[in-house]
């Protein structure tokens, strides 16, 4: 793990990190409303590949949890695969840029977009399928509420993974350091809670944003 002059925790290089900050700005592109790029998914992605002190916010949005023992043991495998997953990912998107003329973050958004589509290629598999599927792991598994509770996460091929956590970066709660100044959320006309105390102390609901009926079957008076 690094620091940061502003003393944020780090896993990237410069150069990796401008690369999957370029790269990122692509999967959700500044146009009239902000992207990747305003809201900071980079910073996200850097912190939790830095270690496992990022991966459980506490109930009142002050910190994050200590994980220790076999939790901290497990946690760690998979960011360390992870983080192997971008090192190498990084060294495509490179090695394929420079047959356009130059390192991935020296092209033009039309050749950035034409080297993510011949990176992900390579890899057999159809990008969306793979992000369905981790997202189905991720909203539905049982164990516990993380930053990543999917294992499908490790099992991603770069370009899918790398978009699966743009998204994440995008739309999480800014306490996992993407999200910056809630533009994910103002994109999508989401107001949020003020913090997660608010939601762990039932004093905010989500269920105007995703029940079409919120009053349960039943109980109407």
């Amino acid at each position: 793990m690094d620091q940061t002059d502003t003393g944020a925790a780090t896993f990237f290089d410069a150069h990796q990190r401008a690369t999957v900050a370029a790269a990122m700005a692509r999967m959700i592109p500044t146009d009239d409303a902000p992207g990747a790029a305003e809201a900071g998914t980079i910073d996200f992605l850097d912190r939790y590949l830095s270690g496992t002190d990022y991966v459980y916010a506490t109930p009142d949005g002050s910190g994050f949890e200590t994980l220790t023992g076999r939790r901290r043991d497990a946690w760690r495998r998979r960011v360390e695969q992870v983080r192997e997953r971008y090192v190498a990912g990084v060294r495509a998107l490179d090695a394929a840029a420079r047959e356009l003329g130059g390192d991935f973050v020296d092209l033009d958004p039309a050749d950035q977009d034409r080297v993510l589509r011949r990176v992900e290629r390579p890899e057999g598999r159809e990008e969306e399928a793979d992000l369905a599927r981790s997202q189905v792991t991720l909203y539905g598994a049982p164990v516990e509420t993380a930053l990543q509770q999917t294992s499908a996460e490790i099992d991603l091929g770069f370009v899918p993974l790398l978009a699966l956590h743009t998204r994440q970066g995008f739309y999480s709660d800014p306490v996992y350091g993407g999200n910056r100044d809630h533009v994910g959320w103002q994109v999508i006309g989401f107001p949020g809670p003020a913090s997660l105390a608010e939601v762990h102390q039932g004093r905010y609901t989500t269920i105007d944003y995703f029940a079409t009926n919120p009053v349960h079957p039943g109980t109407e008076a």
